[in-house]
């Protein structure tokens, strides 16, 4: 582990976490360069913060799931590659889940795919909260990385349980020095970054 990084369990007791980009269940449907287990990494700072967005979650009723912190260079380096390779016919539940919509060069031209990616500079995740009282995910309208319009904050279509959701969401994580991404209701980065100019590539492992 690089100095000034930690696994996000060990500092923030009680987040749950699924690192999809460790799993066969992501848009590229298969792990990710740079992804060796199934953790979640991010600075020491992204932690307290968390720490305290546990906090104020837990008060409204709400845990904090987290898909994505800390990202390795090379795993952007592996989008990349894979947004240039033809579509197969294996890949087609993956683009209706993910990308129904749009293309896989698309992906990067709507924002949804960066080539810089602010996870890579450490203080950045995607989220969603779950009940703390039976343990189901709430209804945000829309799962993770599914790159569409309907992800976006303020979306046309989305029901009023799942807008609310969101909102709470969002209050808690601005309320915490944390700004969200238009684009993706589940993706906050630390305004008060300590690495604002830094892409870090060591693996996650």
């Amino acid at each position: 582990m690089r100095d000034g990084f930690a696994f996000v369990d060990e500092l923030v007791p009680g987040v749950r976490w699924d690192s999809k980009y460790a799993t066969w269940d992501n848009f590229t449907g298969k792990p990710v360069d740079g992804y060796l287990v199934n953790r979640i990494v991010g600075t020491r700072e992204l932690c307290a913060a968390l720490s305290e967005a546990r906090d104020k979650a837990a008060a409204l009723g709400f845990g904090i799931l987290l898909w994505d912190g800390y990202r390795p260079q090379r795993a952007v380096d592996a989008f990349l590659r894979w947004a240039q390779e033809p579509l197969d016919a294996q890949d087609e539940e993956r683009k209706r889940i993910h990308y129904p919509s749009i293309t896989r060069p698309e992906m990067f031209e709507k924002g949804y795919v960066a080539t810089r990616s602010g996870h890579s500079r450490g203080s950045t995740v995607d989220l969603t909260l779950f009940s703390l009282a039976t343990g189901a995910l709430l209804d945000m309208g829309g799962g993770h990385d599914l790159m569409d319009e309907v992800s976006h904050h303020g979306a046309a279509g989305v029901s009023e349980a799942a807008a609310r959701n969101r909102s709470h969401l969002c209050s808690v994580m601005e309320s915490c020095g944390f700004s969200r991404y238009d684009n993706e209701w589940w993706h906050y980065s630390l305004v008060e970054e300590p690495y604002p100019d830094t892409y870090f590539d060591f693996p996650v492992g």
